[in-house]
C-alpha cells in the first residue's frame, strides 16, 4: 500500500515538475516537441497529468533538460547534495551549480586558450534572459553589441541577453568564470556598501 501511495505521489508531482523545467529553460511546447520528438499534445497532457509517462517520454525529456532520470521523476534517494554533470558546448566546459527547477541558473564555465591566435570578434547571439558573470582566472573577452570588454580575475559584468553578446578567451591560459543566468530576465541583486560621505 505504501508503494502505491509513493507511486501516486510521484505521478501527481511529475506534471508540474515537467512544466517548471520547461518554463525555466524558456522553451515552448512546440520547441520541446522538436527537440524530443514527442508531440505537442502528448507533452501538454504529460504536464497537465492527463497522461501517464513511459520511458519513451521520460528518457528524451531527461536528455533535453540535462537532468538525471530520478531527478526528473522526483524519486531521488534523499541525498541533498548537488552532483553537477559537466558538459561541453561550443568549446566551453559548463559545470552546472543549480538544479534547473526555476529561477536563476548558475554555472562555472571554462574556456581553454585558443591553439592559434584569435582574430576578429567572437560570434554574437541574442536570447531572452539576463546574465551576470564573474571572472575567476584568466582573461575573458566579452563582446556586447559594438563594445569589447576584457575582464580579468575579480571583475564582473551584467547584461540583458537580448543585447547581442559573445565570449572568447583573451589570454594565453584557460579562462574560468561563474555565470548566473535568469531565463525569465531575473536580475541579480548585488548589495554594496554606500560610499563614505
Amino acid at each position: 500500500m505504501a508503494d502505491d501511495d509513493h507511486l501516486a505521489d510521484v505521478l501527481t508531482g511529475l506534471g508540474p515538475r515537467l512544466r517548471a523545467l520547461r518554463q525555466a529553460r524558456g522553451l515552448t511546447l512546440t520547441r520541446l516537441s522538436a527537440v524530443t520528438g514527442i508531440s505537442v499534445s502528448t507533452l501538454s497532457r504529460l504536464e497537465s497529468g492527463r497522461r501517464e509517462p513511459t520511458l519513451r517520454h521520460l528518457l528524451p525529456l531527461a536528455t533535453a533538460y540535462e537532468v538525471p532520470l530520478d531527478e526528473l521523476v522526483g524519486t531521488q534517494t534523499g541525498d541533498p547534495r548537488v552532483h553537477p554533470r559537466p558538459f561541453t558546448r561550443h568549446g566551453q566546459t559548463w559545470i552546472p551549480l543549480t538544479r534547473y527547477l526555476g529561477g536563476i541558473h548558475a554555472y562555472k564555465q571554462v574556456l581553454p586558450a585558443a591553439r592559434t591566435p584569435r582574430t576578429g570578434r567572437p560570434a554574437q547571439n541574442t536570447h531572452e534572459g539576463y546574465e551576470w558573470i564573474y571572472v575567476l582566472s584568466g582573461r575573458l573577452l566579452l563582446s556586447l553589441g559594438d563594445r569589447d570588454l576584457v575582464l580579468t580575475a575579480g571583475e564582473a559584468a551584467e547584461f540583458d541577453t537580448r543585447l547581442p553578446h559573445g565570449i572568447a578567451n583573451a589570454g594565453e591560459h584557460p579562462v574560468e568564470w561563474l555565470a548566473l543566468y535568469g531565463a525569465q530576465g531575473e536580475r541579480i541583486h548585488v548589495r554594496a556598501r554606500p560610499a563614505d560621505g
